[in-house]
């Protein structure tokens, strides 16, 4: 049986960006009612995501007092599960205690926080970028995929979102976040219309106020185009989309990219010296992006473009007759 949908005024996740995402942008997206979400590994060390976590569920507490229960949107932890990550354990103690409402595996097998989660009466999420992770996921006993497709931000997918979701359905009916260059509510209603529950948006938010990004950062997101986007696994180890002004300010040639380095994704590991630091990520959706403003602006404007897109399918003149 399907899960009952999560209580939104958009489908939308504010897909969890690493170095980007933290408790001012989770709490600003949840109370503007969508899904506020991070990666558990942008708070370093351990100690800090402790503070984080009680940040999020105080705030919403008094969120929920004050605006009402209905119009505040869930939160979401962004677990990374690879072998590499030594701090798992302790960040899933962490999510036993604060039991956000969603948690988000990355990077691996979501079997690790299945149990954890799921005792309290959460929801996993595992991120996968094709089939073979997808049926792994469900196999694993996922309740739902986000499906990371062409277009996204940071670390990418290949693969055509409305070919993913379309696939993914033919073997999977629970719940599915799809997301891949999507920046606006016309993005949106396509999305829920070729089958997905929801939509991860990264890059419409990299440029919100309360967005962790420096602000050379947001202008750069602002100024660029997708021209200006090139994917590679030189920086992580791992394909992402970045921002070939920001790889040339920083010595990188977005044309001649190193080779992969080995992948570590290791929590517990300190930012100190880490290339990462000084080069941005940005997924298809960049050209949207005209200025910097708060999260709630930018979801009451998607709201906004997600009616139209909806009252223009209901307008349109097809099919030209029914068939049965």
């Amino acid at each position: 049986m399907k899960a009952t949908p999560l209580p939104l005024k958009l489908p939308v996740f504010a897909a969890p960006m690493f170095l980007i995402s933290g408790p001012e942008m989770v709490l600003a997206a949840c109370k503007a009612g969508i899904v506020g979400a991070f990666p558990t590994p942008n708070a370093r060390p351990i100690e800090q995501l402790d503070v984080w976590m009680k940040t999020i569920t105080e705030g919403l507490a008094a969120a929920r007092d004050t605006q009402g229960a209905d119009t505040v949107g869930p939160w979401c932890a962004n677990l990374v599960t690879h072998s590499s990550n030594t701090r798992l354990a302790q960040d899933l103690e962490l999510i036993a205690r604060y039991k956000p409402p969603v948690v988000v595996t990355a990077l691996g097998s979501p079997k690790p926080a299945i149990e954890v989660v799921q005792a309290y009466g959460g929801r996993v999420f595992a991120d996968v970028i094709n089939l073979t992770l997808a049926q792994k996921a469900v196999k694993a006993g996922a309740d739902g995929l986000a499906c990371v497709s062409a277009g996204a931000g940071g670390h990418t997918g290949f693969l055509s979102p409305f070919a993913f979701v379309s696939a993914i359905r033919e073997f999977f009916d629970g719940e599915v976040v799809l997301g891949g260059g999507i920046s606006d509510g016309w993005g949106i209603a396509g999305a829920i219309a070729a089958g997905a529950d929801y939509v991860y948006m990264g890059t419409r938010f990299i440029a919100a106020f309360e967005s962790m990004a420096p602000e050379a950062y947001k202008q750069m997101v602002v100024d660029s185009t997708l021209d200006d986007l090139v994917v590679s696994a030189g920086v992580t180890g791992t394909p992402a989309s970045w921002l070939k002004p920001s790889l040339r300010a920083h010595g990188l040639d977005p044309d001649n990219m190193p080779d992969a380095p080995h992948r570590q994704y290791d929590s517990s590991a300190s930012f100190a010296g880490k290339k990462w630091l000084d080069v941005w990520a940005a997924g298809q959706g960049v050209g949207t992006i005209h200025q910097t403003e708060p999260m709630a602006d930018i979801v009451d404007r998607l709201a906004h473009e997600f009616t139209c897109a909806t009252q223009r399918l209901h307008g349109l003149p097809y099919p030209k007759r029914s068939f049965q």
